[in-house]
């Protein structure tokens, strides 16, 4: 029987394997979610939490770039106000409180083929998804090789290389997708995983958002 795992639940997976997440807690009332930010530290993220909303940004369930206290206590009642009025009947399991993702924005995602088995994706996230449609494949399991070819074979490989912004931690990024390779090699019960944005920084690699079928 399938499964989705989003929000907590699929951060909670991720961290209990050692995959690098960005800070994140469920906040269930606007107080907790203040004091939640604090601990983690200005500015912040807020997203709705709910088994049944896979797409967060079209239902108005994120909020970026809180500065404070009062951001924080606006943005949770506009999110839980606008998931209630707009999906009665859905589930709401809190808002979710999140670090601010810095850096180059990457996806990476795995499939499984019915005919070659598991396989990796790589590519450039954010905007780029869209715009340039710059992905490459591997099978899995991959080699250290395997890691560093499937970032070469973009397209924008010179972007990741060189960003406008900070330099980006390559090595971190090449650790990051060997770690992903090894995470399906050890629970073949992942059918489909995304991992999109994923922020790549001088600092190493972050997801920030993620969706993982099992079944």
């Amino acid at each position: 029987m399938e499964r989705l795992l989003l929000g907590v639940e699929a951060f909670d997976f991720l961290d209990k394997e050692g995959i690098p997440i960005l800070k994140t807690v469920l906040a269930k009332d606007e107080n907790e979610a203040v004091m939640i930010a604090s601990q983690i530290g200005f500015p912040v993220a807020l997203k709705v939490s709910s088994p049944d909303i896979v797409h967060k940004t079209e239902t108005g369930g994120i909020k970026v770039f809180l500065k404070d206290e009062d951001d924080v206590r606006t943005a949770f009642t506009d999110i839980v106000h606008t998931f209630t009025s707009n999906h009665p009947g859905k589930r709401l399991e809190g808002v979710i409180v999140q670090k601010l993702g810095k850096g180059l924005e990457l996806i990476v995602g795995t499939m499984t083929d019915q005919q070659f088995g598991p396989v990796i994706m790589f590519g450039l996230g954010g905007i780029f998804v869209e715009a340039l449609k710059d992905v490459s494949f591997r099978l899995i399991p991959l080699e250290a090789r395997d890691a560093k070819e499937i970032m070469e074979d973009l397209q924008g490989y010179k972007i990741l290389k060189n960003p406008r912004g900070e330099k980006v931690d390559l090595a971190a990024v090449e650790n990051f997708i060997l770690q992903v390779s090894h995470l399906v090699e050890k629970h073949p019960e992942i059918r489909e995983m995304d991992l999109n944005p994923i922020f790549a920084s001088p600092k190493g690699v972050e997801v920030c958002d993620a969706r993982i079928k099992i079944g």
